[in-house]
């Protein structure tokens, strides 16, 4: 029973001991934690985020936004792409162009509404969430707001781009573009979704140009343009 007892008294003391070691050894430990807190972690990729709205968003809700970017240009459809060939072998071709024009100008309407829809997503980001995306990949930041608007901006796009194509006339310009591929000998008629294609288009869009301005951001630190967004990408670049 005397060894039991001394035993335990033995164990508790080196238990003590080692509690107050680790407690002396607290300022240390807590000195080589990084000094970039939550906050700034969370503020410095709302501030990148916003920096992509601003930088390449907003290029798109200009007149050209779409139509004259190749990245995202907006083209025929697959299974119009007969439709584009054909009229141009038959002299058309003003007539296709006119076409490939309407559906970007759609685009370039639609975007517009999309910031809101961005803002509020970039006001909901949690720690968690940022904390990961900072260590994520490339295009995290981006792959974080397709996955919280793309539901909401579709559907804001879609009526947009559906009562664009009624302003601008892109209805009749379609209408007459079908009818005439659809009265050509032995071609298969076709009759697509033009509103919900060019919203889906427009969707990619968005979301490849804030993807070029992420990756700028975390692999150009010139692109790093406040000390927030310096003092944050910094910890990324050493993970």
């Amino acid at each position: 029973m005397k060894k039991i007892l001394l035993l335990a008294v033995t164990f508790s003391l080196t238990s003590c001991a080692q509690v107050q070691q680790t407690l002396n050894q607290l300022p240390q430990i807590a000195s080589q934690i990084p000094t970039t807190g939550t906050v700034d972690i969370a503020s410095g990729l709302k501030e990148a985020l916003n920096k992509g709205i601003t930088q390449q968003v907003s290029k798109l809700t200009a007149v050209d936004g779409f139509y004259k970017n190749e990245a995202v240009k907006i083209l025929m459809p697959e299974e119009l792409q007969k439709v584009d060939a054909t009229l141009r072998k038959v002299g058309l071709s003003s007539l296709a162009d006119e076409g490939i024009k309407m559906l970007n100008r759609a685009a370039e309407d639609a975007v517009k509404e999309a910031t809101p829809i961005f803002v509020t997503a970039v006001k909901n980001m949690t720690f968690t969430d940022a904390k990961n995306i900072l260590l994520g990949s490339d295009n995290a930041a981006t792959n974080y707001l397709q996955g919280s608007t793309t539901t909401s901006l579709y559907a804001k796009f879609n009526p947009v781009i559906k009562s664009s194509f009624e302003k601008v006339g892109a209805d009749a310009v379609w209408t007459k573009i079908i009818t005439k591929y659809n009265t050509i000998p032995l071609v298969k008629k076709v009759n697509p979704d033009l509103t919900d294609y060019t919203t889906n288009q427009a969707l990619s869009g968005v979301f490849k140009m804030i993807a070029v301005e992420e990756k700028d951001i975390r692999n150009n630190i010139s692109a790093r343009t406040t000390p927030l967004l310096q003092k944050v990408f910094a910890m990324q670049d050493g993970k």
